[in-house]
């Protein structure tokens, strides 16, 4: 008997992969979670079961949402060539279109596709429910969390559908077992799929990847700055103790966490606490200078530390005023501005990049780093490497970078239409190296790459896999993690890969329990028990 990803394949002349079939197969029976690497086709995938919900169902309309505009074009575009034309009324539906036209549009619309914040806004406002949508699909859906709009939409959907399947795409749903099991509650899925680079029916599809931690040494001038911050930070944390609100290891989120609590006046509003909120603020301020440092450029610590001491000129905030009055903070600052040297891996990266375009001029490389002003440093350095033509790759938000004590530079960042006019230059080649914050990880339709390299790592899972997957998709690539030693890099490094292997063990644990009810009907039994 022939199967229906067969007659799809030959009624639209599509090549699905084995993989694409088997896992349409399954989407086919019920809601389903695919989790699939960047590149590997998950668009196919929702075009497969997009047209056979059509045909089951031809009166009714096929949903496909997306975080972003752009990628919600992507998919109208991707839609549009595969399907003869005439063959669904498509719609692409984005805030510029006004809602009473959106309202009269999805009247008529078979297969619509737009951002979650957009349907949202239009359902809270009663323009049109989902009672005749056969299917939606929910394209990065590890952001079905919370207060994201995908869960407003969802929790709308599972209300009203007549006929409810949703389809879940992404390459990474998350770090854990209860955020993973928490999108596939608030999507009502009830089946995964989930392939890796190493999949025995996905390997064979895919180009070689490369991997090279590239370690760097911390050097001993920067240790010096390092302690004196450190200094201060232990002295803040103390206090936090002393006064009794901090109980956990004082990490970088334990800290914010802290402070939301007292701030929020969760924890009281004591002038013990109100005194606390402002230590508390001060250690993660001396947290993210210490993190600049070891991490990052030698210009973003100055950059930041300027703009402290103009927080502090201009009076805004009295616990900056004491921060940049101690005086360990002030011989750090001037033992930065009199270093005749930037981060390292700066020169590092010049001499990776250099080999690379050297060996093929023809090359395209991504390097993504956390921090804005650290892209700004990167690509004013890479810029003056003959034969390197680098660009930023930035989002939309206006960011104020200090310059010197009451001056600042504002930078605007890339509109959408920018970003796709950036992305098309280095699709051409006009453009051969992107540096590019996290705005590029998700989605985006960005050309094979043949190196991508991380100045950082990052400790999130889902954004290393995303990273990661710009490159050895069609034709081999490399990737390279820049590690400065006996630092946080080193921390961040291995919590990402702790991560990544918890995240697939819990993928696989619930995967089996949805495959065999009655295991996981025993093992809620069992519970209760203890």
């Amino acid at each position: 008997m022939e199967k229906e990803s067969d007659k799809v394949q030959k009624e639209l002349n599509i090549k699905p992969r084995d993989y694409q079939k088997a896992i349409f197969e399954t989407c086919k029976k019920d809601s389903c979670l695919v989790v699939l690497p960047t590149g590997t086709g998950k668009t196919l995938i929702a075009l497969m079961l997009a047209i056979d919900r059509f045909k089951q169902f031809p009166l009714e309309k096929v949903l496909i949402l997306a975080p972003t505009r752009p990628l919600a074009e992507q998919h109208f575009d991707s839609f549009k060539k595969n399907l003869p034309e005439g063959w669904a009324d498509m719609q692409l539906f984005t805030g510029k279109t006004p809602a009473d036209q959106r309202k009269k549009i999805w009247q008529t619309a078979e297969f619509i596709f737009s951002t979650p914040q957009c349907i949202a806004n239009d359902l809270e406002k009663y323009l049109y429910k989902l009672d005749e949508v056969s299917l939606l699909v929910v394209d990065e859906c590890h952001r079905c969390l919370k207060n994201y709009a995908y869960n407003k939409v969802a929790e709308k959907y599972k209300m009203q559908a007549t006929n409810p399947r949703v389809l879940g795409l992404t390459a990474s749903p998350g770090g854990d077992r209860a955020t993973i099991t928490a999108v596939c509650e608030n999507l009502g899925i009830n089946l995964v799929e989930i392939r890796t680079r190493d999949s025995s029916d996905v390997k064979p599809y895919l180009q070689e990847l490369e991997f090279e931690r590239v370690d760097i040494d911390f050097p001993p001038e920067f240790e010096e700055i390092r302690q004196l911050l450190k200094a201060i930070y232990d002295k803040k944390v103390n206090e936090l103790k002393n006064r009794k609100v901090l109980f956990s290891y004082p990490t970088k989120t334990n800290l914010l966490l802290l402070q939301k609590k007292l701030f929020s006046g969760n924890g009281g509003k004591s002038m013990n606490n109100m005194l606390a909120a402002s230590v508390c603020a001060q250690a993660i301020k001396v947290s993210h200078a210490i993190e600049l440092l070891e991490t990052q450029t030698i210009s973003s610590v100055i950059a930041y530390m300027k703009d402290l001491f103009k927080q502090s000129e201009e009076g805004k905030s009295k616990g900056v005023q004491k921060l940049v009055h101690d005086p360990g903070f002030a011989k750090a600052y001037t033992l930065a501005t009199t270093l005749s040297f930037e981060h390292p891996k700066l020169e590092k990266l010049k001499e990776i990049i250099s080999e690379q375009i050297k060996q093929n001029p023809k090359a395209k490389i991504i390097v993504f780093a956390q921090f804005r002003e650290t892209v700004r440093t990167i690509t004013n350095i890479l810029n003056k490497i003959p034969g390197i033509k680098a660009e930023n790759f930035v989002g939309q938000a206006i960011k104020h970078h200090a310059t010197g004590i009451g001056k600042e530079t504002k930078t605007t960042g890339l509109n959408q239409k920018e970003q796709k006019k950036m992305i098309e230059k280095f699709s051409s080649g006009e453009i051969n190296v992107i540096a590019a914050t996290s705005i590029a990880e998700e989605g985006l339709d960005i050309p094979e790459v043949n190196e991508v390299i991380f100045y950082e790592p990052v400790p999130s899972a889902i954004r290393s896999i995303q990273r990661r997957g710009r490159t050895a998709r069609l034709m081999p690539g490399s990737l390279k993690i820049l590690v400065t030693k006996n630092t946080r890099d080193e921390v961040y490094h291995y919590s990402s890969k702790a991560k990544e292997k918890r995240m697939h063990k819990a993928i696989g644990d619930i995967k089996y329990e949805m495959d065999n009810p009655d295991f996981a009907e025993a093992k809620k039994e069992q519970k209760k028990l203890f």
